[in-house]
C-alpha cells in the first residue's frame, strides 16, 4: 500500500505574482450551494493511457473515490490521450460542449507544460471545475484569474530524480557509466528529475552520463532506445537512469533480451506494482523507485474539484498555498520495499481523500 503519512498543517499563504491573465467565469466559485446531483454529475480523468501502469492504478483510485461517494459509476469519465496534447485538448473541449459543465468535476494530468492554459481557460469559461497535476508554465497559476481551478498539486522532481540517481550509483559502487532515459521534454516534471539526475552526477564524479535521450513516458520507445544504448555502448553500460518506471521497465525488458538482467541495475519513478515486484524480488536489478501514490492521486483531485462544485470548498478564499503546492512521496528500494508492495485498499485512503490537504509538503512559489 502506497500511503504516505500526512504532514504538518498547511504554511502559510504566499505572496501573489502576476502571471497569464485569464477570461472570468460568471460563476462565484463556490461560494453558493449547488444543486447538482447523481443524475447530472460527472467526475472526469483526463490520463495519457491505461498502458502506462501509473495511470492504470490512478484510475483505480479515482473510481474507488466515485464509489466512495455513494455515486453510480456512470458518473465516472475517463479520457485517454496516448500522449497526444491535440487529442487531449480537443477532449476536454468536446467533454465541455455536452451539457452540465458546471455540474462537472475533473482531474487532469497534462501532457506537456503548455496543454495546462488552454485546458483551465476551457473549464473556466464552462463553469466546471478542474484540478491539475504535474505540469504547467512557469508564470501560469490558479489565482491569476482562474477561480474555477481549484488547486496545481506536483510531485518534487528535483528530489525524485537525485534520490533514484543516488541509489543507483550506490548500487555501482559510485563508479561506472550509466545512460539515462527522460520523458517528455517540453515537460515540468521530467525536467526537474533531469535535473535531479545532473545534480548526483556533478556530486559523484566516478560515475559518468554515456548518452541521455527522451523516452516520451512510453516502454516500448524506451525498449527500442535501450536496445540502441546496448549497441552503441556494448559492454560500458553500468546503470539505467530512467524518469519514469514505464520507461525503467522498457529498458529492464531490453536487458533481459541482452543476459543483462541483474547484471545492470535500473531504477525508476512512480511506484507502480511491477517495478515494486521486481524491486522486492530482487534478482532482476531494479534498485529504487519513487512513490507519488497514484491511487491517492486518482480520488485526491477529483475530491478537490467535486468539493469546489457541490459548494463545499470556496476556491476564492483558499489561500494560495493549497492552490499550488507539493504533495509527499517516499523513496522504495529493497530496504523498505515490504511496506508498501501490497495492494492498496480504498479504507486506507479515506481519511487523505476527505481530507486532501493532508498530504500538503510545501507551497509552491512563483519561479518554480
Amino acid at each position: 500500500m502506497l500511503t504516505v503519512a500526512a504532514v504538518a498543517a498547511v504554511a502559510a499563504a504566499v505572496s501573489s505574482c502576476a502571471g497569464a491573465s485569464a477570461p472570468k467565469s460568471s460563476a462565484v466559485g463556490s461560494s453558493a450551494v449547488s444543486q447538482c446531483n447523481a443524475s447530472n454529475i460527472r467526475l472526469v480523468d483526463s490520463l495519457r493511457s491505461l498502458s502506462n501502469p501509473y495511470h492504470a492504478v490512478w484510475t483505480s483510485g479515482s473510481k474507488a473515490f466515485v464509489k466512495s461517494l455513494g455515486l453510480p459509476s456512470s458518473d465516472y469519465k475517463l479520457l485517454l490521450n496516448e500522449g497526444d496534447s491535440a487529442k487531449q485538448i480537443a477532449q476536454v473541449r468536446t467533454l465541455l460542449a455536452t451539457g452540465n459543465d458546471h455540474c462537472t468535476a475533473i482531474s487532469v494530468d497534462p501532457n506537456e507544460n503548455s496543454d495546462t492554459e488552454a485546458i483551465v481557460t476551457m473549464v473556466q469559461k464552462a463553469g466546471a471545475y478542474v484540478t491539475v497535476y504535474w505540469n504547467k508554465n512557469a508564470n501560469l497559476w490558479p489565482w491569476n484569474g482562474y477561480n474555477h481551478w481549484v488547486s496545481f498539486i506536483n510531485f518534487d522532481g528535483h528530489i525524485s530524480g537525485y534520490q533514484i540517481a543516488k541509489e543507483l550509483f550506490k548500487s555501482m559502487g559510485n563508479k561506472g557509466n550509466i545512460v539515462a532515459i527522460q520523458g517528455l521534454l517540453d515537460n515540468l516534471t521530467s525536467q526537474q528529475r533531469y535535473l535531479g539526475l545532473q545534480k548526483a552526477l556533478k556530486e559523484t564524479p566516478g560515475v559518468k552520463m554515456l548518452g541521455q535521450q527522451t523516452g516520451n513516458w512510453d516502454r516500448t520507445q524506451a525498449l527500442t532506445l535501450m536496445k540502441t544504448y546496448l549497441a552503441k555502448y556494448p559492454g560500458e553500460i553500468n546503470g539505467v537512469w530512467a524518469a519514469n518506471d514505464n520507461m525503467a521497465l522498457g529498458a529492464l525488458q531490453a536487458l533481459k533480451g541482452a543476459g543483462l538482467a541483474g547484471k545492470v541495475p535500473v531504477v525508476g519513478i512512480d511506484a507502480v506494482p511491477e517495478s515494486l515486484q521486481d524491486i522486492k524480488a530482487g534478482n532482476v536489478g531494479y534498485v529504487a523507485t519513487v512513490a507519488s501514490d497514484a491511487y491517492w492521486q486518482g480520488g485526491a483531485a477529483l475530491q478537490l474539484s467535486y468539493q469546489a462544485m457541490m459548494g463545499k470548498l470556496n476556491v476564492n478564499t483558499l489561500p494560495h498555498a493549497k492552490r499550488a503546492f507539493y504533495a509527499s512521496t517516499i523513496l522504495i528500494t529493497k530496504e523498505n520495499i515490504k511496506k508498501y508492495a501490497l495492494a492498496p485498499k480504498p479504507a486506507d485512503y479515506m481519511n487523505d481523500w476527505n481530507n486532501p490537504f493532508n498530504r500538503f509538503v510545501s507551497a509552491i512559489a512563483p519561479g518554480k
